[in-house]
């Protein structure tokens, strides 16, 4: 997985437009479903963008992430929060430095939430078992994972309809992608322009890279994790993923 370095500084510049309250909506829905929980983990938490809001709302919140830089930013973003310490009801945020494949806690979570397709970072099949046996570890009995990833549709289309552009005012990119069809593996290329407070452009490089898995074999994963309950659902919606669906959703029960 990638650890982002710089890309930290202009990340959440790029990702203003992610769907990040769908997210935080989703996980609300399945809870008033499931069971709501007081302690959630964020495993892959990047800059905070939805730790933060869900501390804000009362939770109890865990920011997991590989990324020091990442972690770093989201600190920062919490600590000037204005909202932070000073309304009602709000909770508290842990930032911890682990990586998904093997983290822990020293007590168990009401529930665990990996969004924005972390999953799809975990490129070969042993490292997607053991973060789910290391989420499985570290939730209470009872206790609810719920994350997303891309199907390899999803993965498909983006080799099909590269290179991306970006050109804004004070940050700019050129992404291509390159797809093994074979391990369903895409790499994406970004080139990244970002403008310094003085006015200069720097240039940073960036590769990522994600593997879409079989629904099937996911779920299955995840009950020989230990899961008892695994539901799909898709696009943020309680509902049965279609063919055409981008993104699909599991909530599995321990």
């Amino acid at each position: 997985m990638s650890s982002y370095g710089q890309f930290a500084l202009v990340y959440d510049r790029l990702m203003a437009d992610m769907p990040y309250p769908e997210w935080l909506r989703f996980a609300e829905l399945c809870w008033e479903r499931y069971g709501k929980p007081e302690t959630v983990v964020d495993l892959g938490c990047g800059t905070g963008s939805l730790s933060i809001p869900l501390a804000l709302k009362g939770y109890h919140v865990y920011g997991i992430d590989l990324s020091s830089d990442m972690l770093t930013v989201a600190r920062s973003k919490w600590e000037e929060s204005p909202q932070n310490a000073m309304r009602p009801g709000t909770g508290s945020v842990q930032w911890l430095h682990q990586d998904m494949c093997e983290w822990e806690l020293l007590e168990p979570a009401d529930s665990v939430i990996s969004f924005c397709d972390c999953v799809n970072y975990l490129i070969e099949e042993e490292e997607v078992e053991a973060a789910f046996r290391a989420t499985f570890n570290g939730l209470r009995p009872g206790g609810l994972f719920l994350f997303d990833v891309h199907p390899p549709s999803t993965l498909v289309r983006y080799a099909e309809e590269q290179p991306f552009y970006l050109d804004e005012q004070d940050v700019a990119y050129i992404w291509t992608s390159d797809l093994d069809e074979e391990r369903c593996e895409i790499e994406h290329n970004l080139t990244i322009f970002s403008r310094e407070k003085d006015g200069r452009f720097i240039r940073f490089e960036e590769t990522h890279v994600q593997r879409a898995y079989d629904a099937d074999w996911i779920e299955q994963a995840l009950r020989r994790a230990g899961f008892t309950q695994v539901d799909r659902y898709a696009d943020f919606q309680l509902r049965q993923p279609a063919e055409q669906s981008e993104r699909l959703f599991f909530a599995a029960v321990k």
